[in-house]
């Protein structure tokens, strides 16, 4: 028998490292740039909301009944809206929907500015409500009418009246011309 034994792998490895000097130095390796993070679920979030809010769906109670509305479309001059808020600009039709069912509404509204476009009136009111009847709902037909105002060409601008003109139950259409 022999009385060679087999060399362990440390052993192998140490007479490897046999006459290696390690380096010596203070400073500690760079670690990779990490890459920014991405908010997925916020913008998840975001893509939602955005749905939502173009959806044909509408929650009227989202509205209470003290909010002003307001919308412009966009490229309008902020001192149309900002007149049209003030009551700057004349009446030339009004349009009451108290007491109408959603369906009544609608079709009333648009024979309205139908109506409106014929004669190029330039500023209207149409009438909402306050919702004060509408138990536990909050006020149905205003948040219809916002709606359906934003989803018509002909219309500029609408906000939420002056408190004698009808306030918050009510609302100044900006239309335009031709």
């Amino acid at each position: 028998m022999s009385d060679r034994h087999d060399p362990t792998e440390e052993e192998l490895f140490l007479s490897a490292m046999e006459g290696v000097r390690p380096l010596v130095h203070d400073r500690v390796a760079p670690a990779p740039a990490r890459p920014a993070p991405i908010p997925r679920q916020a913008l998840v979030d975001e893509r939602e909301v955005l749905a939502e809010l173009l959806a044909d769906e509408y929650d009227p109670a989202a509205l209470e009944s003290g909010e002003e509305l307001v919308y412009a479309r966009p490229g309008l001059q902020r001192r149309i809206l900002r007149r049209l808020r003030r009551g700057h600009y004349s009446l030339a039709a009004e349009l009451d929907l108290h007491g109408m069912t959603v369906a009544v509404a609608r079709v009333a509204l648009q024979e309205f500015l139908l109506e409106c476009r014929r004669h190029d009136y330039r500023c209207v009111r149409i009438i909402h409500g306050k919702g004060r009847r509408s138990s536990n709902q909050g006020p149905v037909l205003k948040g219809k009418v916002d709606r359906w105002l934003r989803q018509r060409d002909d219309v500029l601008a609408f906000c939420s009246a002056r408190p004698v003109d009808g306030g918050t139950g009510a609302v100044y259409v900006l239309l335009r011309h031709g």
